[in-house]
């Protein structure tokens, strides 16, 4: 018996219309790199970033690897020792060899302030902290050094006293090598006796130091000026245009049957776009040969003194692009590892509100998130970078076509491809991109932050 006394709604809804959505997609993020990079159109494809002549400079780091459960070094990487840069390979490979693996704990003093430098050290895994002592007496802290880095080499070459304290902030692998071991190859190879000489003597210049122009100041009456100029890069980074791509493929069935309320088309293309921004913005920061991750100068890379990312960390990289700093980018997890830190010390960062949405700020300079900054490891181990941006700053600059062929959007091309004998029409969408470091100090990352870190205010 049925005691229904009007129409069920199931039955009503077969008469009515639905109101629809687009296709919403799960991994459409905000990309605040590509919103905060100023786009330079680039005319000709390629864009080429002339400098001042800079002397020749490497990632001032040397490379392991594992051989069973022994480290062994890189040899080719030993031409980060400035006297090693011309080095046959043979001697290199003789020196990699010597190399014997050290471990040690958290709290263990690696070396000694003012005692024998016979040992160049390579850590492997870990951080160590190099300490002095001041002019009053004070412990000062001078650098933080992590993975592929090494101490010290003024003091191991000259086998002079070392000019500094090294205590291991965590356990870790390191590899040393005894400085008998380059007295001896010394002894047989003239060019590298030769090479260690005057480095010595002071005539090999700093890595990444530029040819300096000649100039008189603060005299008094008819001295003789010097005569100068401005030496160039002989061979500037140039940029060329990469690209992420794909083809996009409609049936003309669908296009031609359901295309209302939403063009078919177009919402493909749509989600299509989204996912290409989403390539472009990783590539910018991972890229191996222009990501920016990877086109940080040796001296402009920091690392966390005690793992999470702090407010004094976060000055550390202030204190390397001090001029005109643009943004922090970093993962989620690292900003929220950030904001911990500083409730802990009772300094909460201002929230200020940049394209649309609150976001964190440390000094004024707004930390920017993005999933697309790498996380490894099974606690979290992340990276934070700081930069300058735009032409006239001599900062990071994105670069796009200046036009191309059934452009859709700045730098992207949507082109019909034509219909197959499957009624299949296919469109090639094409994002081209690049991005450019105009000066090395545009850029600093702080490298091994820890994501994984809470603390208990109760």
């Amino acid at each position: 018996m049925n005691d229904r006394l009007s129409l069920a709604p199931d039955a009503a809804r077969q008469l009515a219309t639905t109101t629809k959505t687009t296709p919403q997609m799960r991994g459409i993020t905000p990309r605040y790199l590509l919103r905060a990079l100023p786009w330079v159109d680039v005319d000709s494809g390629v864009y080429r970033v002339n400098r001042r002549r800079t002397f020749i400079l490497g990632d001032d780091r040397i490379s392991t690897y594992q051989d069973g459960d022994n480290h062994r070094v890189i040899a080719d990487d030993l031409r980060e020792l400035p006297y090693l840069r011309e080095a046959e390979d043979g001697l290199l490979a003789e020196m990699a060899g010597a190399f014997t693996q050290v471990t040690f704990d958290a709290g263990q003093v690696l070396a000694d302030e003012g005692s024998s430098s016979d040992r160049l050290w390579v850590i492997v895994l870990g951080r160590a902290e190099k300490r002095v002592t001041g002019r009053y007496g004070e412990d000062a802290l001078l650098e933080v050094v992590g993975d592929g880095q090494f101490f010290d080499l003024d003091s191991w070459t000259r086998c002079s006293p070392l000019p500094f304290r090294v205590k291991a902030l965590t356990s870790g692998v390191a590899l040393t090598v005894e400085r008998s071991v380059l007295e001896s190859l010394a002894g047989r190879d003239a060019a590298l006796r030769a090479a260690i000489d005057a480095h010595l003597a002071g005539n090999t210049p700093a890595p990444g130091s530029e040819v300096p122009v000649d100039l008189a100041g603060g005299h008094v009456g008819e001295v003789e000026l010097p005569g100068t100029y401005v030496e160039y890069e002989d061979t500037p980074r140039e940029y060329h245009m990469t690209l992420a791509q794909t083809v996009l493929r409609v049936h003309t069935r669908v296009s031609d049957l359901y295309n209302e309320p939403h063009d078919q088309t177009r919402v493909q293309a749509g989600l299509t776009i989204q996912a290409l921004r989403e390539r472009q913005e990783s590539m910018i920061l991972n890229h191996p040969d222009f990501g920016l991750f990877n086109n940080v100068a040796p001296g402009q890379r920091v690392q966390t003194r005690t793992g999470s990312p702090t407010p004094d960390d976060l000055d550390e990289l202030l204190s390397r692009v001090w001029k005109q700093p643009g943004y922090f980018l970093a993962h989620p997890r690292a900003i929220a590892a950030f904001g911990r830190e500083c409730t802990r010390r009772g300094v909460p960062p201002v929230t200020d509100s940049r394209f649309g949405s609150p976001l964190l700020t440390w000094r004024g300079v707004p930390l920017l998130p993005s999933d697309k900054v790498p996380l490894t490891g099974a606690g979290g181990t992340s990276q934070i970078l700081l930069m300058r941006t735009g032409e006239a700053e001599q900062g990071v600059v994105g670069l796009r076509p200046s036009g191309v062929p059934d452009e859709v959007e700045p730098g992207l091309s949507m082109r019909n491809m034509g219909t197959d004998h499957k009624a299949i029409t296919s469109y090639l969408l094409t994002a081209y991109f690049n991005a450019a470091v105009l000066v090395e100090d545009a850029l600093a990352v702080l490298e091994n932050v820890e994501v994984s870190n809470y603390h208990d205010y109760s």
